[in-house]
C-alpha cells in the first residue's frame, strides 16, 4: 500500500496533474496503509515492545486516550488541508515528506484504540467503538462533503498545473471530495461490520462464562 501511495505513478500523477489522484495517494497513506500495518503487528510481534508502550501510555496519561488520538488525526488531516499548507507541500518537498509523515502518523492513531497490537489502559468497551469509529469517520465527512460540492477552486497549485483527462479545476477537485467520502463510508461500514460481529462474540463468550459459573456454584 505504501508502495502504491509513494513510488507508484499515482505520486507523479497527483503531484503533477490531479488534485483527485493526490486525494487517492492521502488516502493510502493517512487511513489504509496505517490500518494494514496495525492489522500485521500482533500481539505476539508487539510482546518485546509492550512494556515501554504501556510505560509512554502511563507518562502520556490524558494524551494517551481514544479522544486525544481521534483529536490528533483530525487535527492533521485538516491543518494539512488549509490551503496555503498544501500548495506549500506541493511546492516544496521537504515539506511534502512531512504532510505525507503526518498523515501516515494521523492513521495510526485513530486506529490504534481499535486494534491495539499493544492493550491500553484507557480500552473501548460495549458499544465505545461504534461510537468512536462514527466519531472518527463522520468529523472527517465535512472536508469530504466541502470538497465534492465546492464550485470554486481551493487549493491554487492545480489552477496552474496541465489538464488531463478532460478534467477541470473544479471538477478535480469535487471527484477527489467524493472519492474521500466514498472511501470513508466504505471503511466506516467494514470496520461496523467487523465491530458488531466481534460484540456478539464477546457477548457469547461472556454467557457461556456465566453459565460455566452458575453451573460450578452448586459445586
Amino acid at each position: 500500500m505504501l508502495a502504491a501511495a509513494l513510488v507508484s505513478p499515482l505520486d507523479d500523477l497527483g503531484e503533477r496533474y490531479l488534485f483527485s489522484a493526490h486525494m487517492v495517494q492521502h488516502i493510502l497513506l493517512g487511513d489504509l496503509a496505517p490500518l494494514l500495518l496495525l492489522l500485521s503487528l500482533s500481539r505476539v510481534i508487539m510482546r518485546p515492545a509492550t512494556r515501554r508502550f504501556m510505560s509512554l501510555e502511563r507518562r502520556l496519561g490524558a494524551l494517551a486516550s481514544p479522544a486525544a488520538l481521534i483529536a490528533l488525526w483530525l487535527v492533521l488531516i485538516y491543518l494539512w488541508h488549509v490551503p496555503a499548507l498544501y500548495d506549500a507541500a506541493l511546492r516544496h518537498p521537504l515539506i511534502h515528506a512531512v504532510q505525507h509523515l503526518c498523515f501516515f502518523c494521523a492513521g495510526v492513531a485513530v486506529w490504534w484504540p481499535l486494534v491495539q497490537p499493544v492493550p491500553m489502559r484507557r480500552r473501548l468497551t460495549g458499544l465505545a467503538p461504534f461510537r468512536y469509529i462514527f466519531a472518527a469517520k463522520l468529523g472527517l465527512a465535512a472536508l469530504g462533503i466541502y470538497l465534492t460540492w465546492s464550485t470554486t477552486v481551493v487549493f491554487t497549485y492545480y489552477e496552474r498545473v496541465p489538464r488531463i483527462w478532460g478534467l477541470s479545476a473544479v471538477d478535480d477537485q469535487n471527484a477527489g471530495g467524493a472519492l474521500m467520502l466514498v472511501e470513508q463510508s466504505i471503511v466506516l461500514l467494514t470496520a461496523l461490520a467487523i465491530l458488531f460481529v466481534r460484540f456478539l462474540a464477546q457477548s457469547e463468550e461472556e454467557e457461556r462464562r456465566r453459565e460455566r459459573l452458575e453451573d460450578a456454584a452448586p459445586a
